[in-house]
């Protein structure tokens, strides 16, 4: 078992060296994050020139205000989400698979997107409400599969790995069997809408649907960020985290709502994209230690630019065609999890 903090539940006692070097790769994770939003906004299909942006109605800025500036802030922002859920998930079941794709979390969000995109317009819903309709109910689906892991926690103990991932194989088919009734209901326009949003795109990115999304997701960061000590202290145990002053029940309640509502709008928006948070909170332990302060505003950072990265390959990789990121994520996130069970395994 890889143990997810044990150097510290106080981010004053850790060793000088470590807190150094923990602020060196926040300002390099920053700097690089800068650098991967330029060249994802720079390049693609269209290439934008710097000139051209700052040049009243040509080509280059209407390209980048309207299609790039929204799709590389909405990959970075989802990135975050997704990798920040991820970390906080892991700290919270104090496992390090609990990521909010193998569990089920993002299975049940897309699982509520779909059946949205199926049923959305027998809704008689006001116009204006419309664009919210995706990311509520990708959020509630989210939210209705954390509950039932938490539920079940408390129903059989702590979660072990083995039953992180039998509950999140169950889920994961169930959600499975709903997504592949409405497939089977929809017609043509919503198949083809499903088939490629599945799939995993930023490709739709407009500013009325990234505005809220982004509202949202960055909210939840903000919120999530704030945990970083009561993360800490409950490695120590429930009993040893409630004798240093941390309301438990409250916490877990509290993280569960928000890490569904920052996962369910970026699965709303961007489709299934697996691997980002098992992945990217690893690396960020590997690289600077385990203490929540350091590895939540990390994984943001580093999930921002992985998937923003990510976008910026698929786009370019084979011009005019885009390949999913998903394929992309994958190929990374793969490889890196079998590495992670051959260590759990040697542990």
């Amino acid at each position: 078992m890889i143990a997810i903090a044990h150097q510290g539940v106080e981010t004053s006692r850790l060793p000088r060296g470590l807190r150094t070097r923990q602020r060196f790769l926040l300002i390099a994770l920053l700097s690089t994050l800068g650098l991967v939003t330029v060249l994802a906004a720079a390049f693609g299909a269209v290439p934008v020139t710097y000139e051209g942006v700052f040049e009243a109605g040509s080509i280059d800025q209407v390209v980048f205000t309207d299609i790039r500036a929204p799709r590389v802030l909405l990959a970075a922002v989802v990135g975050m989400g997704l990798s920040i859920s991820g970390a906080i998930l892991q700290g919270l079941f104090r496992n390090p698979l609990a990521d909010p794709g193998l569990i089920g979390v993002s299975s049940g969000a897309a699982l509520g997107a779909i059946s949205m995109i199926v049923l959305g317009s027998a809704l008689n819903v006001p116009e204006i409400l419309t664009p919210y309709l995706l990311p509520l109910a990708s959020i509630l689906g989210a939210a209705m599969v954390t509950a039932f892991l938490f539920l079940f926690a408390q129903r059989y103990g702590r979660f072990n790995i083995v039953t992180i991932l039998l509950v999140g194989i169950a889920v994961n088919a169930i959600a499975g069997v709903g997504i592949g009734g409405f497939q089977y209901v929809s017609d043509d326009a919503q198949l083809r809408t499903l088939t490629f949003w599945m799939m995993g795109s930023f490709g739709r990115a407009s500013w009325p649907t990234v505005v809220p999304v982004v509202t949202l997701i960055c909210l939840g960061c903000l919120l999530l960020v704030r945990e970083a000590r009561a993360l800490d202290l409950i490695q120590l145990g429930d009993s040893e985290a409630r004798y240093l002053g941390v309301d438990t029940d409250r916490l877990k309640r509290r993280i569960i709502l928000i890490a569904a509502i920052a996962t369910g709008a970026g699965v709303a928006v961007a489709g299934m994209i697996g691997f980002v948070g098992l992945v990217v909170p690893h690396l960020v332990r590997l690289l600077g230690g385990a203490t929540h302060h350091y590895v939540l505003p990390a994984s943001a950072l580093l999930g921002a630019t992985l998937i923003a990265g990510a976008d910026l390959l698929a786009r370019t990789i084979m011009i005019p065609a885009e390949l999913p990121v998903s394929l992309v994520t994958s190929a990374i996130g793969a490889p890196f999890f079998l590495w992670l069970i051959t260590r759990v395994r040697v542990q």
